[in-house]
């Protein structure tokens, strides 16, 4: 029995095409999705496809950190009760913003979608990712080209500029694989190319969403971008960053008898370096409440026995397990330095 892949962002778009080729090829899924209704919907709609498959739906709206840990717990459960390992995450979901709008913790929505849930999704299942050397995918995007981590505003706060703070999300995606690499992980970032999905029209508005509906004439299914992480997951990789192999429009040039099974390594932005990859990783562990240290990329730290400093406060509880974060009053972004 091939072990589990987990992936994010699966009700729709790319995501839930990625769950069907994933289940036609035998792979037992754990699909994650922001509401129970879309997750209902899809499960059904995959099971009714494949009616043997070994499919399991979680509802977290991944935005808010406390829903990715609850989904991390749930994951780890699954995974202890199937017997199985974790084959690969794909960290898929995403989501795309016209005005400035942020979370529970304060942080800027598209980087704490786009980024820091799959971040900190993959710091919680680390031991396990270890445990079976499995591989972890991001959706990135062409897009991370011609774009610098703006270090001094991270979430555009002082001038919010939609598509800057979308294209940077996109960067720290190839830049959290590139740190991943240097620690032993295997790890990847997949331009998917230009979709048909709707992904510029959730809670967009305006020049946002005018834009999206023209680009997206223009893309192709989201079938053909599954193709893509289908092939990584059966094929493994050495390289960092894999699009789609064929013309400009995504046409797979599939030999006669061979399966539909093929990625292309792609070459990346030269942002995409040591020096970056290790400072947005250190700024991603303050933002998610744990220390910078080395070790902290193999074993999720207990939160339980940090010492809270000035400003925190319990922000949630669980299983008898305490949290500590930070008010959202700017507090937690001055100690990660931004």
């Amino acid at each position: 029995m091939k072990n589990t892949v987990i992936i994010s962002g699966a009700t729709s778009g790319i995501g839930f095409a990625i769950c069907k080729k994933l289940l036609d090829s035998g792979y037992p899924v754990i699909a994650i999705g922001r509401s129970e209704d879309n997750c209902r919907t899809a499960n059904e709609t995959l099971l009714r496809q494949q009616p043997d498959a070994k499919l399991n739906f979680i509802a977290a709206d991944l935005m808010q950190q406390r829903e990715v840990l609850r989904a991390a717990k749930e994951i780890k459960e699954i995974i202890k009760a199937s017997g199985s390992d974790i084959h690969a995450l794909i960290n898929n979901a995403g989501c795309v913003r016209s005005r400035y709008m942020t979370t529970e913790e304060g942080y800027e929505q598209q980087f704490a979608l786009n980024h820091l849930a799959g971040f900190l999704l993959t710091q919680e299942l680390l031991p396990l990712i270890r445990r079976s050397n499995a591989m972890v995918i991001n959706t990135s995007s062409v897009s991370h080209k011609m774009m610098r981590v703006n270090w001094n505003d991270l979430m555009y706060q002082r001038r919010y500029r939609p598509l800057s703070a979308y294209k940077q999300s996109k960067l720290c995606n190839l830049l959290f694989a590139h740190r991943l690499r240097e620690l032993g992980i295997r790890a990847c970032g997949v331009h998917p190319g230009l979709v048909k999905t709707d992904i510029g029209e959730k809670n967009t508005s305006g020049v946002v969403n005018f834009v999206w509906n023209l680009r997206k004439k223009r893309g192709i299914d989201p079938e053909e971008s599954a193709k893509i992480f289908l092939s990584l997951c059966e094929n493994g990789f050495c390289g960092l960053y894999y699009g789609l192999r064929g013309d400009v429009n995504g046409t797979l040039k599939i030999e006669e008898g061979k399966f539909e099974i093929d990625a292309r390594e792609l070459k990346y932005s030269g942002q995409v370096n040591h020096e970056n990859a290790r400072r947005l990783y250190d700024i991603s562990l303050k933002l998610c409440g744990m220390p910078v240290a080395e070790e902290s990329a193999g074993n999720s730290p207990d939160r339980s026995t940090r010492s809270r400093t000035k400003g925190e406060k319990d922000e949630c509880s669980y299983n008898g397990s305490k949290r500590w974060a930070w008010q959202s009053d700017g507090y937690r972004l001055r100690k990660a330095g931004i």
